[in-house]
């Protein structure tokens, strides 16, 4: 046994913990990164950047197909399975050369291997101890399932799908929530008839009303079916084909079906309730600061309570870095952190619903506006629909910014300015939005609620 030691060591590769690795490395400390497969994690090889690039795939494919209308010659003719695999690896291979060479030029040392947590605090990595002054766990997530639903076969998760070497003719999805909903897209796009099985009211039901109805719409017309309300029973498989039985007794049968319940914490067989951390329901507990009941042992990302987003783990990471060389960072509270569910057309949100906001203030202490994307001419250019609704308190500042429409996700960073920094929309109003830009919808929200709107009545 060989004994090694840091100031730091970080368990997990993914974005919440290379995120510490590099910026403690810049803050001047020794870090070890050990990550069991490749530096990057889920987002970067097996959801994030892989599942966008299917999603722009996906985009390419319905230009093609609707060309016509923009007065274009151009037909569709298929979709290349291998041609879009080969796109999407290149893509995640280009990024993951780059991290690599940031990792190597910042003198992190990366170590291939399992670790698990003991007591010290210390990493092990078979029959190698790395100890650090300070230990931060970023084991990041697992796709869940069901009780009584085994995947294999015909019936996937996320992960088997990006895999698939083949366009299934007919897919059912079960959950709505962003994986799901992004999946129908892709999909959808490439020909396949895709059925949504939500057990809640709504599709994306995490979101503001009015986003979860609008998508629904838009679903609709674009020829995506959704079964909302009714639980899961059942599936059985044969060699061609899935059918899944609902609670009421309705069936869908399919080539496939997803798995998209959400993600789990990755803890279990690690160590950490042995060595003193205390964990609930599998997520790890830590105080606001995000560090453990143990001393000098902190937790980022998803196994954190909180929302499983890639570039809160990744904000995490650098927040507990700098906590540790003491710099007293601010850490961003979940509120304020942009969510985006990258379909077609897209949702993207930050800060309050109108009705977590009706909550907290009551309905005679907040004001909503909605507008409609229809008056916007980049908008109508790109051929999208959508909403952009705004919630502030009453005569206070913007609570929540919620969005739906192509490409809206590039908008949200301006949403999480004006809800961060409890901007009023009267502050934000005198601010110009370049014109034709799908930002001055954006703009016009916070000119209505300032009182003076100019292309709304």
């Amino acid at each position: 046994m060989t004994d090694h030691t840091f100031d730091l060591v970080v368990l997990g590769g993914g974005s919440g913990g290379y995120a510490a690795a590099l910026r403690a490395a810049e803050l001047g400390k020794t870090v070890a990164l050990i990550e069991k497969d490749k530096v990057g994690g889920t987002c970067l090889h097996r959801g994030c950047i892989p599942t966008k690039a299917l999603l722009h795939a996906a985009e390419v494919a319905d230009g093609a197909r609707e060309a016509a209308a923009y007065g274009i010659r151009a037909t569709l003719e298929g979709i290349d399975p291998r041609g879009v695999r080969s796109y999407r690896e290149g893509i995640v291979a280009k990024k993951y050369k780059g991290l690599e060479g940031l990792v190597k030029a910042r003198g992190i040392t990366v170590v291939a291997g399992e670790g698990s947590l003991e007591a010290g605090p210390a990493v092990r990595v078979g029959d190698d101890l790395y100890r650090g002054t300070d230990v931060i766990l970023a084991t990041g997530s697992y796709s869940r399932t069901l009780p009584g639903l085994e995947i294999g076969g015909r019936i996937l998760t996320s992960e088997h799908a990006l895999e698939l070497d083949e366009i299934p003719s007919s897919v059912v999805i079960l959950g709505g929530g962003v994986i799901g909903v992004e999946f129908a897209s892709v999909w959808q796009s490439f020909g396949a008839q895709v059925t949504i099985v939500e057990a809640l009211d709504h599709l994306v039901p995490n979101e503001d009303l009015a986003l979860s109805k609008a998508l629904e719409r838009a679903y609709r017309r674009r020829g995506i079916q959704y079964s909302l309300g009714v639980r899961f029973q059942s599936a059985t498989q044969t060699a061609d084909a899935v059918t899944v039985t609902l609670e009421d007794g309705k069936t869908f049968t399919a080539d496939y079906l997803l798995v998209a319940v959400g993600r789990g914490p990755a803890t279990a067989g690690l160590g950490y309730e042995e060595a003193g951390v205390a964990l609930d329901r599998g997520f790890v507990v830590t105080d606001e600061r995000l560090r453990t009941g143990v001393p000098h042992v902190w937790a980022v990302g998803d196994i954190v309570p909180g929302l499983q987003l890639a570039h809160r783990g990744f904000q995490q990471g650098i927040f507990v870095a700098e906590e540790i060389a003491g710099l007293s960072p601010v850490l961003i509270p979940d509120t304020q952190i942009p969510k985006v569910t990258y379909s077609h057309p897209e949702v993207a949100s930050v800060g309050l619903t109108e009705a977590q906001a009706s909550d907290r203030l009551g309905a005679d202490g907040i004001v909503a506006y909605e507008y409609n994307l229809a008056g916007n001419g980049k908008s109508e250019i790109l051929g999208t629909s959508g909403i952009v609704k705004v919630v502030r308190q009453k005569d206070g500042p913007v609570l929540g910014v919620h969005l739906i429409g192509d490409r809206v996700g590039e908008l949200i960073t301006e949403g999480q300015l004006a809800v961060g920094w409890e901007a009023h929309p009267e502050d934000i109003a005198p601010f110009i939005h370049a014109h034709p830009t799908q930002s001055e919808a954006l703009g016009e929200a916070f000119l209505a609620l300032a009182g003076k709107p100019l292309h709304a009545l």
